[in-house]
């Protein structure tokens, strides 16, 4: 019964992450290339062609990122090997059929409702490739995650380990993120691995042939993920190696370094520069060396900000280990203990230095350190699990295990509460999702500009509508990306569009009429009791009585997850904060614009 308690309490990683994905389906800057590189390996396949010359025309048609290409080029390694693993499931998400998908979906929302089970017509033909694509890459990081956890078992028992579980979960930086296309979380699964061989074992010396075999493991897989996704990880290659030959309890002799660090190379070389050199033409491109150049050596990294020195230790930190018992009770209690100090410090170490060093380099992102959070936390849970066995014992250990669940359960609300405000931040996806429902009687060839804000909060090409087949009459859809500033100041570039989704519509040269201006998250407000109650049921039926619809799986997740927030809301505000709240402020942040002709429509107001 308890192994059945710990791997059903263990499966709370994916749980959470997979709620997170359809609580926040949309995507944003930071994670445009990836997910666009997907789109086009699944959407247009591989220009499997001995002639470079055809192969460049096909991926410059058919491509995005040659048409976009960034400051530096990026891998396709993690999108191919994520479109590849997700086409299996979309296969045969394909041959289930798009209705009975949106049925199910669909019955469930109206469960949720408690009202007729008629509108789950309405989820028919979900998109679900992004949902999907996103669900593979969140899944392998839960999975690595899960690992982990065992690795915890191993050196601290089975306490510490549900712990470790507990507290990854409450996380939201982690959890959140681990289905987002970053190419730190693509790294992020072979360093949480690697972390997981790097721990020590309970019952084997760190000098026994097994450990130096799990270390060797962990060298060669930080090596590929240092080539192929993201170089900050060869710093953090280097001071473990470092550690782990210099500290005389382990003593891990170059002969079994070298070899390893070897075989990393050789196939992280091997993946990365082939790939690249062909999806980017360039012959030979290192995707990741590139950055480097281009980053640390030529300093460009300064153009995105600088941080000072002690902000990895001073704020993000503090911020990706979330619950400040963790770090100001738990990580001192385990480096405390003598019992296990040694295996504390042996984890901490190396991962502080990774932190010192890379703290000289001024530019600064949370995301960059992002692999040494499962190492800290299971140190913390050394430390909780010690507290938490002793809760009988006496007083303090009582009081020190009253405020490890009270801060814990305080960490999982203001995680969800996180959640709640980051799913606000994507108006541009909620925009072109609107603009296809109210398009959607449309025929004919139909051009939609998308301004800056728009591709950054949300846009993607999985959201673009394929074209009709030829027993169809839908509209053909022609988006616009276009920033040129000398373009986009030129009448003529905006006689050719019918609709456009702009921030500011008095940029928008010609006559325009705004059918809807899309709202998106600025600040919090606080609700007293009685105030600002949301009735589900009424504000459902308003949405469909305007003609609301479901229109792809985005617009799908987004009405699902508004419902399931607003019953949280009520449950919470009726049975725990006795009706107060925190409210989220919205602001206007996109339009919907449409080309107004000759007669008018009479629908929205004029530009």
């Amino acid at each position: 019964m308890r192994h059945l308690a710990d791997n059903l309490l263990s499966l709370v990683i994916p749980t959470i992450v997979v709620l997170h994905l359809f609580l926040a389906p949309f995507t944003k800057v930071e994670e445009s290339f990836n997910i666009q590189a997907t789109h086009d390996v699944l959407t247009h396949g591989i220009p499997w062609t001995r002639n470079r010359e055809q192969a460049g025309c096909y991926l410059r048609e058919h491509y995005d990122h040659l048409t976009f290409t960034g400051p530096v080029p990026r891998t396709f390694v993690g999108p191919l090997v994520l479109a590849g693993a997700s086409w299996p499931s979309l296969r045969v998400g394909a041959g289930l059929g798009g209705a009975l998908r949106g049925q199910l979906i669909g019955k469930t929302v109206c469960r949720l409702l408690r009202d007729d089970q008629e509108r789950a017509s309405h989820w028919e033909d979900a998109d679900v490739r992004i949902t999907i694509a996103r669900a593979v890459l969140g899944l392998y990081n839960a999975y690595c995650m899960v690992s982990f956890r065992n690795g915890v078992q191993k050196a601290f028992g089975r306490n510490a380990a549900n712990w470790y579980t507990i507290f990854q979960a409450s996380q939201f930086h982690i959890m959140y993120y681990s289905s987002r296309t970053l190419p730190n979380f693509f790294a992020f699964g072979l360093t949480t691995l690697a972390m997981r061989d790097l721990l020590p074992h309970a019952i084997r010396s760190p000098a026994s042939r097994s450990s130096r075999r799990r270390y060797q493991f962990a060298l060669t897989l930080l090596t590929i993920a240092g080539i192929v996704f993201r170089s900050e990880i060869a710093v953090l290659l280097a001071c473990h190696t470092l550690y782990l030959c210099l500290q005389p309890h382990i003593s891990l002799p170059l002969s079994s370094i070298i070899p390893a660090g070897l075989l990393g190379a050789l196939i992280g070389l091997g993946l990365t520069i082939p790939i690249d050199s062909f999806f980017w033409q360039k012959f030979p491109l290192w995707p990741e060396l590139t950055g480097f150049i281009y980053n640390i050596i030529s300093k460009q990294s300064l153009n995105w900000g600088t941080q000072p020195w002690h902000f990895y230790f001073t704020s993000a930190l503090p911020r990706l280990l979330f619950n400040p018992f963790v770090y100001q009770i738990c990580i001192p209690f385990a480096l405390s203990i003598p019992i296990l100090r040694w295996s504390a410090l042996d984890i901490c170490l190396p991962n502080i230095l990774f932190l010192t060093i890379y703290s000289f380099q001024p530019h600064k992102e949370w995301r960059f350190v992002i692999y040494i959070i499962p190492p800290f936390l299971a140190v913390a849970s050394a430390g909780a699990s010690w507290i938490w066995t002793r809760r009988s014992k006496s007083f303090v250990y009582r009081v020190l295990s009253l405020s490890l669940v009270a801060s814990t359960l305080a960490s999982f609300m203001a995680s969800f509460g996180m959640l709640a405000v980051s799913r606000l931040n994507y108006p541009g996806a909620d925009a072109l999702n609107r603009l296809h429902i109210l398009a959607g009687n449309d025929t004919g060839i139909v051009k939609v500009h998308m301004d800056t804000l728009a591709c950054m909060t949300g846009v993607t090409r999985f959201m673009e509508k394929q074209p009709p087949s030829l027993e169809d009459e839908g509209a053909f859809w022609v988006y616009d990306k276009t920033e040129d500033e000398q373009k986009l100041l030129d009448p003529l570039f905006w006689q050719g569009f019918d609709y456009a989704l702009a921030e500011n519509p008095k940029r928008v040269i010609g006559s325009w009429q705004v059918l809807e201006t899309v709202e998106g998250f600025a600040g919090v407000g606080i609700l007293r009791p009685g105030e600002g109650k949301k009735d589900i049921n009424q504000d459902f039926k308003l949405l469909r009585k305007s003609g609301w619809k479901s229109d792809g799986l985005g617009e799908l997740l987004g009405t699902w997850g508004e419902v399931v927030m607003w019953k949280l809301e009520d449950l919470m505000r009726r049975y725990v904060t006795r009706g107060w709240w925190l409210r989220m402020k919205m602001e206007p942040r996109i339009r919907i614009l449409r080309k107004q002709r000759e007669g008018g429509w009479g629908l929205g107001g004029e530009v």
